[in-house]
């Protein structure tokens, strides 16, 4: 079994092809190695002219060539190999090394790849590299195995087994040694993943060769009796092959290769059970081409397509990575977290941006990182994090990466708040966000806009002035807009929260303040910062007590608390109103200001129920 294949080595030269750059990278190795190939062979040849082999030996080993050649041709598929496939002729030439020596090993290797590759019409770098590797491998091999010339059982095991594992060292070493240049990449990790997907094949090889070497000490007829075997073996292996092959294609993108929308979402939820089960984190980086749609539209689609061919050639060397779709692109990284996944994201940056592609330019991409547990507990979260980070790389300069962080990022939902021409308009498109908030809470109905509308009223009752009264009914629709950056798990919980996920959940306010601080829409973020603060400064976020509390933020608490209390929600039902009111006066002095408690008693206590007109959606 010739290692990682002869079909290995000859699948970098063809992609490099015979010409420019990449085969001037290739010649310190591929001269050197043919070179030493062709002057073994004239060794051999110059030894087999010396000597007159008998008429029966020639046939044998123009027999043994011929079954080399064959199966060197047809040679049997297997996943994870370089070239994914590996040829038979091991079989053929450890056999010849065995029964006669190194001398003619090494005329049937290199004429066998020779033959195969020049019928292939395949570049000289291609067949000569080859053939020398395998020139080498029987070469070795003969050598090796004539150290145990006994005629006893073990004597033969132990020149087959020497010879075939001399022959395979040499082969998956040369071909390793040649796609690593070829391909860029370090060296001890293509030969590691060589050895991985070859070695049991290779064993099987080996002893069909101790197969051989016995049937044909006794009789070369009988050798015949090995075909039956090594055809059983090349159709197995082409079954297998077949089936992964078609389970590849339903899980792969067909223009790059890389794993598709659907392979994305099963490798990270499995790596998300596995996370959970060992406690180790989790990475996903999304990608996106920068200007993509420019690429397209100036130099053809085709171009774009090869473009997206380029990149993801270039993620492959950073992890795990998939095609989401279009010019999307995501890396997983199991295991991985922290200042390491920034660094990665940035090599991955770095390598697009040093590649030209064949538009002239060059292309940049920009990055999203999110972990979990950090970041998210499940799927869809860390996915959906992971896109708002990407959001404000694009929003920040492109070509660089972002790493989740929701105290400070700037959601997409806000785009079109931020690009508000006036105060006005700006405001109204913020009050839409209420929406958005509900639809992931936990609660029923639209409990962002009954805040607000409860607030005005308690507003109107206190004798605020009317731009007050308005800006609190649209802090009442604001107050839970950080939710927007708490993972729906916390938010939809059917239960009591545990202390971690409490302490998120309580950041909410401050992620709101972070998001409207800088929009001019004071002092709306102001009190939505402060809307949880209690009477008695036992509150968040910075415990502030009876008037360091801004009015308005003990106005919203107040409607809050009220609304939350009367709502049903997913692990209990909601209260009456009056049995709501009580709870307010209850906890009035020490959970809320009294004098806004009193207010919302006066305004609503006359009422059983409030009016349905205040239930109604804006």
């Amino acid at each position: 079994m010739n290692g990682t294949s002869a079909r290995s080595a000859p699948s970098a030269a063809e992609h490099a092809q015979p010409e420019g750059s990449e085969t001037l990278r290739l010649l310190p190795v591929v001269v050197p190695v043919t070179a030493a190939g062709i002057a073994v062979l004239g060794a051999a040849v110059w030894s087999l002219m010396t000597s007159t082999p008998s008429l029966g030996s020639f046939a044998g080993l123009l027999a043994l060539l011929v079954a080399s050649v064959v199966v060197e041709a047809y040679p049997v598929p297997v996943e994870g190999v370089p070239a994914g496939s590996v040829s038979l002729g091991a079989v053929f030439i450890v056999g010849t090394a065995v029964v006669y020596g190194w001398v003619p090993a090494v005329v049937i290797g290199f004429a066998t790849r020779a033959l195969v590759d020049i019928l292939d019409r395949r570049p000289p770098i291609r067949f000569l590299y080859n053939a020398g590797v395998y020139a080498l491998g029987a070469a070795g091999a003969g050598a090796t195995a004539s150290q145990f010339g006994g005629n006893e059982v073990v004597d033969v095991f132990l020149a087959v087994l020497v010879g075939a594992g001399t022959f395979y060292a040499t082969n998956v070493l040369l071909v390793a040694l040649v796609i690593s240049v070829w391909a860029r990449e370090r060296f001890f990790g293509v030969l590691r993943q060589s050895v991985y997907w070859t070695f049991v094949p290779f064993s099987i090889m080996a002893s069909v060769s101790l197969m051989l070497a016995v049937l044909w000490d006794r009789s070369p007829l009988l050798s015949a009796a090995l075909i039956g075997p090594l055809v059983a073996i090349a159709l197995y292996q082409r079954s297998v092959h077949e089936s992964l092959k078609a389970m590849r294609l339903a899980l792969t993108d067909p223009l790059t290769g890389l794993g598709n929308h659907r392979h994305f979402h099963e490798r990270l939820q499995r790596s998300l059970d596995e996370a959970q089960e060992d406690g180790t984190p989790v990475t996903i980086c999304l990608i996106d081409i920068d200007h993509f749609k420019q690429i397209n539209d100036r130099h053809g689609h085709p171009v774009g397509d090869r473009v997206l061919a380029q990149v993801a050639s270039r993620l492959r060397q950073g992890g795990e990575a998939f095609r989401l779709g279009g010019d999307e692109f995501a890396i997983l990284l199991p295991g991985r977290a922290g200042e390491d996944t920034f660094k990665i994201a940035n090599a991955v940056l770095d390598r697009v941006a040093a590649s030209p592609c064949e538009h002239g330019s060059t292309v940049n991409v920009s990055a999203g990182i999110a972990t979990y547990p950090q970041h998210s507990l499940d799927r869809s979260e860390l996915v959906r994090v992971a896109d708002n980070a990407l959001y404000w790389s694009k929003e920040h300069g492109r070509g660089r990466a972002h790493v989740y962080r929701p105290d400070v990022e700037e959601l997409a939902e806000l785009r079109w708040l931020i690009d508000g021409r006036d105060r006005a308009a700006c405001l109204r498109a913020a009050s839409s966000l209420a929406h958005a908030v509900d639809a992931r809470d936990a609660y029923t109905g639209s409990h962002s806009y009954v805040v607000g509308e409860l607030a005005a009223r308690v507003a109107i009752r206190m004798g605020l002035e009317h731009e007050e009264i308005e800006l609190l009914r649209l802090a009442g629709s604001l107050h839970d807009l950080g939710k927007l950056a708490i993972p729906e798990e916390i938010l939809r919980k059917p239960g009591p929260l545990t202390e971690a996920e409490r302490l998120v959940l309580e950041r909410h306010p401050q992620i709101a303040f972070r998001m409207l601080d800088s929009l001019g829409v004071e002092p709306v973020a102001d009190w939505i910062l402060h809307h949880h603060e209690r009477w008695d400064g036992t509150g968040y976020p910075h415990r502030l007590s009876r008037n360091d509390i801004p009015l308005g933020a003990r106005i919203l608490f107040v409607a809050d608390a009220y609304d939350a209390m009367t709502t049903d929600r997913v692990y209990r039902g909601g209260l009456s109103h009056f049995r709501a009111l009580a709870e307010l006066d209850r906890c009035s002095g020490t959970q809320f200001d009294p004098n806004v408690v009193e207010a919302f008693k006066t305004e609503f206590a006359v009422n059983e129920e409030l009016e349905p007109s205040l239930l109604e959606t804006a």
